[in-house]
């Protein structure tokens, strides 16, 4: 596995840290984020779309629980699992529609599906430290290697 330990200082850092990992994005690959709320989830994720050219609003989908982003080679599924309180509704949801077909699946609280998800391509868990966050990243299929490389 390999594991990375970022300081993010700001927000600019954080979308420049999902953009930095925007060019390894493959199909079919998945990224689960952990955090508390207001950690920087959404902002990391919109980071990686900008990195991959999308310009238009990027949207926390907390109340619609997946919001799909259709670029030119791929499609994002920005999944967020926090209004769901037990693993099992993931069933209701659809999720599994999402999971290893074409797109990336990057899912907010993913610890919520722990044991009806299937394992991360690379985790990102980003925790607050008074005003800057640390980013901890952990690659954990060759796939997600491939994504972490470089940081």
């Amino acid at each position: 596995m390999i594991s990375a330990r970022i300081v993010v200082d700001n927000e600019e850092r954080m979308l420049a840290l999902g953009e930095s990992m925007a060019p390894r994005l493959r199909p079919g690959q998945r990224v689960y984020l952990q955090g508390e709320l207001g950690a920087g989830k959404t902002t990391f994720v919109r980071g990686l779309l900008r990195g991959l050219g999308y310009r238009g609003h990027v949207k926390s989908p907390t109340y619609t629980l997946v919001e799909p982003y259709e670029l030119a080679d791929m499609v994002i599924y920005h999944i967020d699992l926090y209004r769901l309180t037990a693993p099992e509704e993931i069933e209701s949801v659809g999720i599994r529609d999402y999971m290893g077909g074409s797109g990336v699946c990057v899912v907010e609280w993913a610890e919520r599906g722990e044991g009806v998800l299937p394992p991360p391509d690379a985790t990102i868990m980003i925790q607050h430290d008074y005003d800057r966050r640390i980013v901890e990243i952990d690659c954990c299929t060759e796939v997600g290697h491939e994504l972490c490389g470089g940081l």
